[in-house]
This record gives C-alpha cells, structure tokens and sequence, in this order.
C-alpha cells in the first residue's frame, strides 16, 4: 500500500487540464461511500472487457446515508475531483445516496459524463413488477429524497410504493457480517414491514446491499424479485460509451481500488465479492 495526501486544489487543477484530451483508453472511474460500489464494478467488469477502471471508496467518511445532504454534496464533490484527477473519462456514482442528491446538480457541473445509479434501479424495478406493489430499501438519506419513490410513480402512477430504511445494513457488511444470526435478526425487524404487503418487487436501493442477497431472500420469501441496479447501471454505462464514442478498444480488464481507510476485512469481502484477486489497495486522504 502506498498511502499519500490528496490535495483537492492540486487534483482541481489536473482535472481542468483534462477537459478536452478524453480518449477511448482512459479508464472509468467509480465511486461509493464504501465497499458496496463493488457491486456495480464487479457488474462493469463482466460486462464491459475493454475497459479499465478505477475505483474510489471513500470509507473514512462512510456511511453517507445519516449525513446532511451538505456533508454528502461536498464528499461527493471531493472524490469526483479525485477520480478526474486520475484522469478518467466518465464517473460512475455507486453509490444511492449520492446519485439521489447530487447527480442533476453534477451533471451541468463536471465535463464528463457521469452515470447513476437511482434511474437504471427504477427501470429494473417497473420490469420486475406484475403486481404494481414495490418495496424499497436504502440508507436513510436515499429514502428520505424519495428519488426511488417518485421516479417509480412517474412510471407507475398506480403503483404503492412502500420504503424503508436500513441504516444498519451499511455497517454490518463494510464489518463483513454478511450472513450471521446479527445480520439476520437485523434483516427480519428492518423487512417486517413487508409480511403482509403483498410487494413482488424489492428495490435494494444501496449498492451495499446487494452483499445481503441470500439473507434478504430469505426473510421476504422467493415470491419477492429482489432488483438490484448494478446490471442496468453496466448498461447505461455501456450505452453512454457508445454514444459519446468513447468505448474502450481493447486490452482493458484491470482495476486500481483507492480507498480513504481501510480494515483488515476490506481484502477478503472485495474478492469474495468480485470473484477475483484484488490488486493492492492504495490509500489515500481527502482531508
């Protein structure tokens, strides 16, 4: 590992410089608030070979879903800088709580295109749905935008769409209690209010979650399509690629993880998780 300090002003400064010399063999850069964000890499790499890419988790400052929407503009503002600074031609936000309260504003703000993760979940979840009754998942910052919400009934103005949050999903997964009887205790209290909503559809509406599958399919029972929006954020990614003309086009299929802290179960998730060796971390400060 080869910790360093990050100087905003400097990585300013480079990003500006980058504007105008995008070219297809840049990497892909890909942030979240922590580990979860992997679950969209893992998703980009499969789908996308000829790319490389870059990932940020900012786990000194995670989880972002009890922060202000302040505190989360600003984190989100810093890492985005961080990823241009290492030159990438597109940013993936993988992170619910940050695409739910930055994304428009980022849009305008930066130069490349940044994909999120709240519409690609939305579509998923409106595919998914027979009965037109969606649950919702997500750390408290996303539930309390209402972006899931309001995007589903702008598809579905019939739909009941029920939310709840699950501010301790976040923690239990970057600590690696991924299937414990914590875990599962947690699990059944959080989706209790699922029993007898009769949903066919639940949105996981933080890229942490996806890491719960197995414990979250038992508790809500095989009836419920568990939507997670990693596979459709791969192909808006896609999709993005090829009408900006900026695909990758060829020897692609590496990956550099930056973190802002690590732990010594960080390792062992993300290559259980990824189903690969994960190269050496390096370590930086946002502050």
């Amino acid at each position: 590992m080869s910790p360093f300090k990050f100087a905003i002003g400097d990585n300013a400064k480079r990003s500006s410089a980058l504007k105008n010399t995008m070219t297809h063999q840049q990497p892909i850069g890909v942030f979240d608030s922590g580990i979860g964000g992997l679950t969209v890499l893992k998703e980009l790499l499969g789908r996308l070979p000829g790319e490389s890419f870059v990932y940020f988790g900012d786990t000194a400052r995670v989880p972002y879903g009890t922060k202000s929407a302040d505190a989360v503009k600003r984190f989100t503002r810093e890492s985005v800088r961080l990823l241009l600074g290492r030159g990438v031609k597109m940013v993936v936000i993988a992170c619910n709580t940050a695409s739910s309260e930055v994304l428009p504003a980022f849009e305008s703000e930066f130069t490349v295109p940044i994909v999120g993760v709240i519409e690609p979940g939305v579509r998923a979840a409106v595919a998914a749905t027979q009965r037109r009754r969606i649950g919702v998942i997500g750390t408290p910052g996303t539930i309390r935008s209402g972006a899931y919400q309001s995007k589903i009934m702008a598809r579905l103005p019939d739909a009941v769409v029920i939310p709840q949050a699950c501010p301790l999903f976040v923690p239990l997964v970057e600590e690696g209690w991924i299937d414990t009887p914590v875990t599962r205790l947690v699990a059944r209290e959080y989706l209790r209010v699922y029993e007898k909503a009769d949903i066919d559809a639940l949105v996981l509406g933080c890229t942490h979650y996806p890491l719960l599958k197995p414990v979250i399919a038992d508790v809500v029972g095989e009836k419920v399509a568990l939507v997670d929006s990693a596979v459709e954020t791969a192909r808006e990614v896609s999709r993005v690629l090829a009408e900006r003309g900026i695909a990758g086009t060829g020897g692609g299929g590496e990956f550099h993880i930056v973190l802002s802290d690590t732990s010594p179960s960080f390792g062992d998730i993300a290559t259980r998780f990824l189903g690969r060796r994960v190269p050496d971390i390096e370590l930086v400060s946002v502050v």
